[in-house]
């Protein structure tokens, strides 16, 4: 079994609801480690939705920075789901103490630690034009970076487009 899955894909293209039922197969109890803030009513919405869709079953812990304190702190047996890793690296980048790097190797390292599997997700943030200012294109390359250290360690990477699944990398190979 797979014990570090990434999954990625763009935008709406039905990553999250794929990891959900992967993490759902994986057990009765799940975790959901939220790393969205809801800073409008939009983002109220989305954060709404993902609790509708998730239902029963779930345990949300919300942290939207110390990711891999909340890892550490959920590892058992139920699998974790980790939503997502493009806003905690969004958050590490906005906060003035924010060190992403630091963070970065800290969640790989954490990572590694685990014995109950952990389903990241991401967006895929590289596959469209260069942005036109500063801030967008250093977080286009940070993403690109987190997302190609945590497929270097994951057991199992996932890019999922229009709601179907391809598996990139698959643990058993």
């Amino acid at each position: 079994m797979s014990r570090i899955i990434l999954v990625t894909g763009g935008a709406k293209s039905g990553k999250s609801a794929w990891a959900e039922a992967r993490a759902e197969a994986l057990g009765a109890s799940r975790i959901y480690i939220a790393t969205a803030q809801a800073f409008d009513a939009e983002m109220e919405a989305r954060i709404a939705e993902h609790l509708t869709r998730r239902g029963a079953g779930w345990t949300t812990v919300e942290q939207p920075r110390e990711l891999a304190q909340a890892l550490t702190e959920t590892d058992g047996d139920a699998p974790r789901l980790v939503d997502c890793l493009t806003l905690w690296l969004t958050n590490e980048m906005l906060a003035e103490d924010g060190d992403w790097r630091g963070a970065l190797e800290t969640l790989v390292a954490t990572l590694s630690r685990q014995t109950a599997p952990v389903i990241l997700v991401t967006n895929e943030v590289g596959s469209g034009i260069v942005p036109d200012n500063a801030l967008a294109r250093r977080f286009q390359d940070a993403a690109g970076v987190v997302n190609q250290a945590i497929g270097a360690i994951a057991d199992e990477v996932v890019l999922v487009v229009a709601g179907q699944a391809l598996t990139i990398k698959d643990g058993a190979a």
